[in-house]
């Protein structure tokens, strides 16, 4: 079997590292031309035979992966599609199906056998046990079950989905959604310029994961996020649903409407937990052991990107239990964070009179108000350039803690890991 991977970034060679691994498979690479060189030298040891360019991986290889972004994809298939080798298998790993699918369909000869793919997770995370979507868009049993075969070897969790709209509505929430709202705190963080590591709000339980949820996000690259948000055709939707609702609930707070703020915050808990069991995700004891702050204390905040998150969940009528199936390690400490904020009745109060009654919390959640609805926009808008420089404006002003924030969150999700296995 002989295995080609179209772009050698971090996870098209992850991937390749471990194809290369098994004997039985022959397996080739290309990139950018201009990291034809600085590739041959690094993969010298390996398995991996670089290739030119990927007209050439697709003249002789059974199997080829397309690992390149979303927003490039069918730059790519247009020149490399035409020479797929006949009845060879295709496999797309973008975040987002829509504009690959299309790709491919344009592009690849009608022998060409479909099958996409999404693996949850990224680079620093170790595969085994993560989650990884498959989809047969257009390709017989036997070649679905050779890529199954190919696939398992990377040691994930296989999930497979009916079609690639169902995989864009589900990753709208996955993705796009649970990111903005952590963007969102980086940015709130970076416009009052307050390290939240250094300030007493912040000490310890949720905020712990929370800051290293946005630390370890921030620290990968901008592209990894934009085109999740800006390519999903779903996105837009969804991420303007989480901002108008934020928005609202902000209101209230600053209104002082207790009434309303509380029907709406309790009916969103009766909506989404209605099913919840007993156990929780998270404890006070796994949150305070990765934190970034030497202060254990604890004072009461509004938690507002919790609460709006619960309550578009609720308005959007998503199950965000039924959407981890396909979860990200981000997503699934989200969901963890809110059942921890909504089951715990005294937790939840405490939050609910922080946001309607102290003041001392107040400037922090307007500047989480301001960044959810720049976010929103820049969405909206499918703004790339202004993506990249809202993201790396706000990595800058995080970067001392990025490497810590990503070593630290890489042994929370691997902890709940083996605690879900």
């Amino acid at each position: 079997m002989k295995i080609g991977v179209i772009g050698l970034g971090d996870m098209g060679k992850m991937f390749a590292k471990i194809w290369a691994n098994n004997p039985s498979f022959e397996v080739y690479g290309c990139d950018k031309p201009e990291n034809y060189q600085q590739l041959v030298d690094e993969l010298a040891d390996s398995r991996i035979e670089i290739l030119q360019d990927g007209i050439a991986i697709s003249r002789i290889c059974d199997f080829i992966l397309y690992s390149v972004e979303a927003e490039n994809i069918a730059k790519v298939v247009a020149q490399c599609g035409p020479s797929t080798k006949y009845g060879a298998i295709v496999a797309g790993q973008t975040s987002v199906k829509t504009p690959e699918i299309k790709a491919f369909q344009d592009y690849l000869p009608k022998d060409t056998q479909i099958v996409t793919c999404h693996a949850l997770y990224g680079p620093a995370v170790n595969p085994v046990g993560q989650t990884l979507v498959l989809i047969n868009h257009r390709a017989s049993n036997s070649a679905y079950q050779i890529t199954k075969d190919i696939f398992s070897e990377i040691g994930s969790n296989i999930h497979e989905l009916e079609d690639y709209h169902a995989h864009d509505k589900m990753m709208a929430d996955i993705q796009a959604v649970t990111h903005v709202g952590f963007e969102s705190i980086g940015t709130a963080c970076m416009h009052r310029k307050v390290y939240p590591w250094e300030s007493a709000v912040h000490p310890s339980g949720l905020d712990n994961v929370k800051f290293l949820i946005t630390l370890r996000i921030y620290s990968y690259k901008f592209h990894v996020y934009s085109g999740l948000a800006l390519q999903n055709p779903y996105a837009k939707k969804d991420v303007r649903k989480y901002a108008q609702i934020e928005s609202e609930l902000f209101e209230m707070m600053i209104m002082e409407d207790e009434k309303r703020f509380r029907k709406r915050i309790y009916a969103a808990r009766d909506h989404v937990f209605k099913d919840h069991s007993e156990i929780l995700m998270l404890d006070d004891k796994i949150m305070n052991e990765y934190s970034l702050s030497q202060d254990k204390g604890h004072k009461p905040n509004s938690h507002l990107s919790l609460l709006a998150m619960v309550e578009t969940w609720h308005k959007l009528g998503t199950n965000p239990y039924k959407n981890l199936m396909c979860q990200t390690p981000p997503f699934r400490l989200r969901v963890g964070m809110a059942e921890y904020l909504f089951m715990n009745e005294d937790l939840l109060e405490e939050s609910i009179e922080a946001a309607l009654f102290d003041k001392s919390i107040r400037g922090e959640d307007l500047a989480f108000h301001t960044a959810v609805h720049e976010w929103a926009n820049i969405v909206e808008l499918g703004d790339k350039e202004s993506y990249r420089q809202h993201f790396e404006a706000t990595k800058t002003f995080l970067a001392n803690r990025l490497d810590e924030g990503r070593q630290k969150s890489s042994l929370l999700i691997e902890k709940l890991q083996k605690q879900a296995i």
